[in-house]
């Protein structure tokens, strides 16, 4: 089976400082978490997957195909992707920038129609923000602003998602929230998000352990290599335990 993303023996240079080494990684359909600790690479990677950073070596691949070689349309209908600052202005409502992740099908001048509204509907009932729709991005709390970029994203209806630190600014309840939509929608497409919360990165079908520019473990969440790669990255700070049939991450105050 063709893989839906791959990377393929990627480097990127920042400032002229390398940052990734011929990282090679192949994406199937589940949700993958990236962890390391800062400076490993991590977001580069994801920027490199979603074809927005520049690549000094190797290639991206989506659907066995060139990442440069798709027209940009048709890539943004393939991939959806959420940055760790989100860009759209503060003066849209919360329902105009979840509107926003109908460009690529839509276009910039093509009126929304009933699929349009009913993906846009899906996206922020499954985000919780359909309460506050009509309130504008500067109005709303972190968390909140969030959740609808978020829904933007989610808005694309792609079959892969590529989420840099999804879960920042929201609070307990809708960590866990996100988490159980990442494995009900993972199901079907590929979800890769960086996180630095390892508890919640421990929840992931797959990890993916990076350190200084290189993926140094990747595998099943539940894989004991993968979870000594992690306590190795951390400097053995951490601590990975299994409580019946939950994975833990534990300080090691040893």
């Amino acid at each position: 089976m063709t893989a839906l993303l791959q990377a393929q023996r990627v480097s990127v240079s920042l400032g002229g400082r390398p940052v990734l080494h011929e990282v090679s990684l192949t994406l199937q359909a589940g949700w993958t978490v990236v962890v390391g600790a800062n400076g490993a690479g991590k977001s580069t990677l994801l920027r490199s997957l979603a074809g927005l950073q520049a690549l000094q070596g190797g290639q991206v691949m989506l659907r066995g195909r060139a990442l440069t070689a798709w027209p940009q349309r048709e890539r943004a209908q393939q991939i959806a992707w959420l940055a760790q600052q989100g860009g759209a202005t503060g003066e849209l409502t919360v329902r105009e920038v979840v509107h926003l992740g109908r460009l690529p099908h839509l276009g910039l001048f093509a009126e929304p129609g009933p699929e349009d509204e009913a993906a846009v509907q899906q996206a922020m009932a499954l985000t919780e923000c359909v309460a506050w729709e009509h309130r504008r991005l500067h109005q709303l709390s972190g968390g909140e602003r969030q959740r609808a970029l978020l829904a933007c994203a989610l808005a694309v209806n792609a079959p892969i998602l590529l989420l840099d630190e999804p879960t920042t600014h929201l609070d307990p309840p809708h960590q866990v929230a996100l988490v159980r939509l990442f494995k009900r929608i993972a199901c079907d497409r590929v979800v890769v998000t960086v996180l630095h919360d390892l508890p919640l990165a421990l929840q992931a079908d797959h990890l993916v352990v990076m350190q200084a520019g290189r993926v140094v473990a990747e595998g099943r969440s539940d894989d004991p290599a993968v979870h000594a790669a992690l306590e190795s990255v951390f400097d053995h700070a951490v601590r990975i335990e299994r409580f019946g049939d939950r994975l833990v991450a534990l300080p090691n105050l040893d």
